[in-house]
Formats: structure tokens, C-alpha cells, sequence
């Protein structure tokens, strides 16, 4: 094996890590790639030599780039046209790395995905190696070039600001999702806003997403009633031109929506005490590209 394959090999062997990674930093699946191919750049022009141990080097390199991304994208954040909300992957396939337990698929949610958007770039960093990828804070500290008190003081702040907002779920309440999630498809697709307001909390929230590209609400939708009457005036669209399916994304049935062969939506779902508390729903095409090609594999996607 040649001096180059095998170092091909070594960092296609830590794609998938880095992917999740950047995944989790950005909320943004395209720009993680981005930022996987930006590592691997740097890997490819770096002397083995030099470098112990390949997995701890690539994440201290995908860490930092997506600290350089962050700044920027906190102003762009800022400037946006209506919800922010985190391009969908759909994680079925293994996509951001085993979900086999609770924590794991709370990990990669959307509500926590948005959560992290108040920290700084640097909190995330360290919560994100600290809780999705389980480094020591001396492994953290070595990554972000800060002492290992600074580390620890970035992950309870971070922490801290997490957990005020953060909605956990039990065993119970991931079947009781799954049984929402399955009656909100069947209620959509027949155009049920009867059985639709039985799956809604009395205060749920409809976030939409569609970047300035396409109609979206501008702001958070709140409450039962409101959120009902923008479903009723969706519902045609849904019933005649859509095909609607259910599918995990981020670690959690989803309902997707097609128009033809084009994924038109994603609408994820937070639930709490047994009832859908808020909804996410992104229809900006962009953040709908990575999805859509996850799904168009053979088979089509699941539920179809």
C-alpha cells in the first residue's frame, strides 16, 4: 500500500467522527462537509510525522475551523430572514454516528441544535466534546488551547444555560413521540384538524424556516388556536399537492414532505407531557438539499 493511500485511508477512517463534529458545532450539514474537505486538506499537506494521533489532531483542526465559521455565522445568524432553524440529517443510516440510547438522540435534536445557538462559539465547543463526544477536559483543553479550569468553567456555563431551557424526555415519552409524530402525519394527510389538535399542547409553538427563499411564517406561530388556523389554510396544499412520509431525523421521527421528487419540508417535533409542545419546520430548499439526498437513495424514504 502506498504512502498515500494509507493516508487516505487513516482519514476517511475519522470522516464520520469529524462530520458529527462539525455537524454539531454549525447546525449545518453542508457546511460541515465543507468543513471535513477543509481538514482534510490540511491533513493531506502535513507530514505524518508529526502527527501521533490522527484523531485527536483532525478534531483539534475541525474544531478550530468551525470556530472560525461560527463568528461569522453568529452575524449572518443575526441578519436572517425570520427562524433560524438547523438544516435536518437524517440519522437512521448512521449519519452522525450511533443513537442508541435516549441521550444520544437528544444530542443531535433540533431543540438542542437551536438551544446551542446561545453560547458563545467557544461554550459550544467544549459542551459539544464534553457531552456528545465524551473528551476529559484535559483532552479539551489540549483541543482549544485553554487551561483545563477554563474548560470546566466553559462547561458549566454552558451547561447551565442549556438545561434553563432544555426539555429532556423518558422512555415513555419517546413512544409517546413516535404515536404523536404518527398521528400528525395521518391527521395532515387527510386533512383531519380535528384529530391535529388532539397532538398540539395548548401552548405549542410553530417555528418556520424558509430563509427569505420561500413563504414561511416570519415569527414564531404560538398557541393551540393560532397554530391550527395556519394548518387549515396549509391543509389543501398538503392533501392535493404533497406527499407526506415519516422518516428520523435527528434522532427522531419527523414528518417529510414531497412535491414530486423534490423534498419540500421537514417538520420536526419537542414533545412534553405526552402532547407536541413545539414544532420545527424547515422549508428553506438550501437546508432541505443534504436531507433530500439522504432520502433519494433506493427505496425512497421511510414510510413512503
Amino acid at each position: 500500500m502506498s504512502v498515500v493511500t494509507e493516508s487516505v485511508e487513516e482519514f476517511e477512517s475519522h470522516r464520520p467522527r469529524m462530520f458529527g463534529l462539525a455537524y454539531r458545532m454549525l447546525g449545518s450539514a453542508s457546511e460541515a462537509e465543507d468543513v471535513v474537505q477543509d481538514a482534510y486538506l490540511r491533513w493531506s499537506g502535513t507530514g505524518r510525522e508529526g502527527i501521533d494521533r490522527p484523531g485527536a489532531w483532525l478534531a483539534k483542526v475541525v474544531t478550530n475551523l468551525c470556530l472560525n465559521r461560527l463568528t461569522s455565522a453568529r452575524a449572518r445568524r443575526e441578519q436572517y430572514p425570520g427562524p433560524w432553524l438547523p438544516e435536518p440529517v437524517v440519522t437512521d443510516d448512521g449519519a452522525l454516528g450511533p443513537l442508541e440510547s435516549a441521550e444520544r438522540r437528544e444530542a443531535v435534536s433540533t431543540a438542542l441544535l437551536v438551544l446551542l445557538e446561545r453560547l458563545t462559539p467557544t461554550e459550544r465547543a467544549v459542551y459539544v466534546l464534553r457531552e456528545a463526544f465524551a473528551y476529559s477536559h484535559r483532552e479539551i483543553a489540549g483541543v482549544l488551547d485553554v487551561s483545563e479550569a477554563n474548560s470546566r468553567q466553559l462547561h458549566r456555563r454552558a451547561a447551565a444555560r442549556v438545561a434553563a431551557a432544555e426539555t429532556r424526555f423518558t422512555g415513555q415519552d419517546e413512544r409517546r413521540h413516535r404515536e404523536l409524530v404518527e398521528s400528525f402525519v395521518a391527521a395532515a394527510r387527510d386533512g383531519d384538524l380535528a384529530s391535529l389538535e388532539k397532538t398540539l399542547a395548548a401552548d405549542v409553538v410553530w417555528w418556520g424556516d424558509g430563509g427569505g427563499v420561500v413563504s414561511a411564517a416570519r415569527r414564531p406561530i404560538e398557541g393551540r388556536e393560532k397554530v391550527l388556523r395556519f394548518l387549515a389554510g396549509l391543509m389543501p396544499r398538503y392533501a392535493d399537492e404533497l406527499r407526506l412520509a415519516s422518516a428520523e431525523i435527528n434522532g427522531a421521527p419527523a414528518l417529510v414532505a414531497w412535491s414530486g421528487s423534490t423534498l419540500v419540508t421537514v417538520v420536526s417535533f419537542v414533545v412534553r407531557d405526552g402532547a407536541v409542545a413545539a414544532v420545527h419546520n424547515v422549508v428553506n430548499p438550501v437546508k432541505l438539499a443534504f436531507a433530500a439526498r439522504q432520502l433519494s437513495h433506493p427505496g425512497g424514504p421511510a414510510g413512503s
